[in-house]
């Protein structure tokens, strides 16, 4: 019982995740400013703007559902933590693997965006309403190639299962390359996940002022960043699992720095992304995902089908 509190809270659990997920903002905004040709912030910054924002007066506005207001970032936070005690670290098993726990990996990461729309609605501000209406318009966009992109994966590897799929593709290294389109896919959606330029619609702040999160301050708006942070490095190390799943077979050790550096990189990636593109309009982001990542996630489906038809029979 002890041992799974503190896995829970502390190492993989909650902590360990939040201080990685600061990390990895960090990262994030280093690379995303050096390839603006700016320094960037020092490394303790996103920590120390965590700190400052908790310390911070929060202001419920007086016509808000104040339940709903408060504790939609706990959910969101949650959530996204949750998700993280499913994927594997340093072995083929996570803090808690079953058949079956790709969906609910899936499933939990959805969870933070519907909470931000219900924080944001019941805000009553005209700007967070404007910006819930433009994230479940987002929603409905990227998330059907990231779920085909991941789960075509899945179908190859025949199992529903982060630990079957590491499994399987650890057995059949070559197969990882098969599942490309599925990966560079999941990636750009997972920047609309994360409302992260070119799809930072929801938050166009010369727009809709911070869109949901416009009425939130103190330690709500902490929860709510931290929520996004630790939806990033959820998102890249469930992306890791499914199409980097490497390094599992070192020792503990090692194969928990790989999986580090895995995920590090693909937050690199998330940053070079965001760098070269130019925001979207809410049509244009729609008609992107729609008329040319679905297609190609389709395709990539296709693919796996086939190749499971032919090489795996």
């Amino acid at each position: 019982m002890i041992g799974s509190i503190f896995s829970i809270l502390l190492f993989p659990g909650f902590f360990f995740v939040s201080v990685l997920a600061l990390f990895s903002e960090f990262v994030d905004r280093k690379i995303y400013a050096r390839l603006q040709n700016r320094v960037g912030p020092p490394w303790f910054q996103p920590f120390a703007d965590f700190i400052k924002l908790v310390a911070k007066e929060e202001i419920v506005p007086e016509e808000a559902n104040r339940t709903m207001f408060t504790y939609a970032p706990v959910f969101a936070l949650t959530a996204a933590a949750t998700a993280f005690l499913y994927i594997p670290l340093w072995s083929f098993n996570a803090l808690y693997s079953f058949n079956g726990d790709l969906i609910v990996v899936l499933y939990l990461l959805t969870v933070p965006t519907l909470t931000f729309f219900i924080g944001g609605w019941y805000s009553t501000s005209l700007f967070a309403r404007i910006g819930t209406v433009r994230s479940l318009t987002q929603l409905v966009a990227y998330e059907v190639p990231l779920f085909m992109g991941i789960l075509s994966a899945a179908l190859l590897a025949d199992s529903w299962s982060l630990r079957g799929m590491a499994l399987f593709y650890t057995q059949h290294p070559a197969y990882v390359l098969l599942n490309s389109i599925g990966f560079v896919i999941a990636l750009i959606a997972l920047l609309g996940k994360l409302e992260k330029g070119p799809f930072d619609i929801p938050e166009a702040e010369t727009e809709v002022v911070a869109g949901v999160f416009t009425e939130y301050s103190g330690k709500y708006l902490a929860l709510l960043k931290l929520t996004l942070n630790v939806e990033m490095v959820v998102g890249a190390a469930l992306l890791a699992a499914v199409f980097l799943p490497f390094g599992l077979t070192l020792n503990p050790a090692l194969s928990f720095l790989f999986f580090l550096l895995k995920v590090l990189a693909i937050v690199a990636l998330l940053s070079l992304v965001r760098t070269v593109a130019a925001r979207l309009r809410i049509d244009q982001m729609i008609r992107f995902c729609w008329k040319y990542m679905a297609p190609f996630a389709i395709l990539q489906l296709v693919i796996n089908l086939v190749l499971k038809g032919v090489l795996l029979r």
